[in-house]
């Protein structure tokens, strides 16, 4: 069920998700364990105190004034054994009592009072009800563990000096760690059986890109949980068929290579018996017009699908062609930078991309610049040239297979059509891509990013 907010609330949402939700599997996975976590730990304490730790608290402060409440009832009744009434004080209910009169008592609270902090809470509520005449006051001691309760009454003040454990229950702290240590052990757990999950995926998905690279990752072996693990035994499956089928379609492509050849060779050689003239002439520039329509055909469906993957020096690989045009009637200045790492993928094949793209700036330029360079981990590539350009209309129909620009990228100087699409499959089997820009030249610039 999807409910439908306003534009505005759907929108501030989208905001907060890209904002506030973490990117991987991993951390929102633990977000949605480690918030219900918290609230359940967070109610439970609550429910714990509010049921709990209130009633104990009242029940240990009732206690401890009424024993107090009834060392004083005694005191007062019997003055003259308060001795013995303050050693059966001690003893049963573990209650030091002392009493001061009214001329020693304001030196003993101020004595009481030194260093020692005040605290408050249900046993104040206490002695407010049971001693509404009396001033009553309690501290706790900074060096040990005793606390001093002070009733000061018009007759006198009485001392009283006991541990504090009389009106704290350890029961809510063993509670509370006791929750705490078992939810980071739980945190702990889950963050181990995740990260074991996570990294499953994540190895799938890299083997999966480098597939799509050209990289044939055969170690891979499915591991995780039974979804994953049929995810990857359904990824190994489609990357056989799909070497199966580009390989049954390479040796099919050879074969009819092969058979297409042989005429033409023949041709050939029964061309090179006619007398010299203009028909012989076009028939050998018809035959090799077929040629090259062939080996273009066939460089496009095959995709250099044979070639290994390797380390790849950029910088190296474009000197080498440009070192092919050096002949030309063309100026060309090349730039790059010392610090661009070389890249993996197949060499033959971006050999033939970058050909295909450089080529095509000396046939209609005559002023170009090659540039290489690293940019926020990607490696790219530009070729600009002085030429006529691609108007922007036509610019994504010239990536299409066996596509020609009518006028002077025509069939007599451009080829069947094939140069971009080839350096386009190239580079994006790689995964980069390849676009068309304006250039600063006033030509055609060629722009070609690959991840490093």
């Amino acid at each position: 069920m999807h409910i439908k907010f306003p534009k505005k609330v759907d929108n501030a949402l989208r905001y907060l998700k890209l904002k506030l939700l973490p990117k991987t599997l991993f951390f929102r996975t633990m977000l949605l364990i480690f918030i219900p976590l918290i609230v359940v730990q967070v109610v439970s304490i609550f429910v714990f105190f509010d049921s709990n730790w209130w009633r104990v608290g009242r029940n240990l402060s009732n206690n401890l004034v009424s024993n107090m409440d009834f060392t004083m009832e005694l005191i007062d009744r019997h003055p003259k054994q308060i001795e013995e009434i303050r050693q059966l004080s001690e003893q049963n209910f573990g209650l030091k009592v002392d009493y001061y009169s009214n001329t020693e008592k304001q030196q003993e609270i101020t004595k009481a009072t030194r260093g020692n902090k005040l605290i408050t809470g249900f046993l104040e509520d206490m002695l407010k009800e049971r001693f509404p005449d009396a001033v009553s006051s309690i501290y706790l001691s900074q060096k040990s563990n005793d606390m001093v309760i002070i009733v000061d009454r018009a007759a006198g003040a009485f001392k009283f000096t006991t541990n504090e454990k009389k009106i704290f229950s350890s029961s809510m702290f063993l509670f509370i760690g006791w929750m705490v240590g078992t939810s980071i052990l739980l945190f702990l757990v889950a963050v181990l059986f995740l990260r074991i999950q996570v990294r499953s995926i994540a190895e799938l998905a890299q083997v999966a890109e480098d597939f799509g690279k050209g990289i044939d990752n055969k170690n891979f072996k499915p591991y995780g949980s039974s979804e994953v693990r049929k995810a990857a035994i359904a990824f190994i499956k489609m990357k056989e068929r799909i070497q199966r089928q580009i390989s049954e379609r390479t040796q099919m492509l050879a074969g009819v290579s092969h058979d297409l050849r042989t005429p033409l060779t023949r041709m050939k050689l029964q061309v090179a018996l006619l007398p010299e003239g203009e028909d012989r002439k076009d028939f050998l520039s018809d035959i090799d017009e077929m040629e090259k329509m062939l080996d273009g055909y066939l460089s496009f469906v095959s995709g250099e699908a044979g070639e290994r993957s390797s380390f790849v020096d950029m910088n190296e690989l474009i000197l080498s062609i440009i070192n092919k045009f050096r002949n030309k009637k063309a100026l060309i200045r090349y730039s790059t930078n010392d610090q661009v790492s070389a890249i993996q993928g197949r060499e033959q094949a971006l050999k033939r991309a970058l050909t295909n793209v450089i080529s095509n700036a000396f046939r209609y330029g005559k002023t170009i610049a090659v540039k290489l360079e690293s940019n926020n981990n990607k490696l790219e590539i530009s070729v600009d040239d002085d030429g006529p350009g691609i108007p922007a209309d036509k610019r994504e129909d010239v990536f299409k297979a066996f596509y020609r620009i009518e006028g002077s990228r025509n069939k007599e100087t451009g080829g069947v059509g094939l140069g971009l699409s080839i350096a386009k499959d190239v580079i994006a089997s790689h995964g980069g891509k390849i676009e068309l820009l304006d250039s600063e030249l006033g030509g055609l610039k060629v722009l070609i990013s690959i991840p490093l």
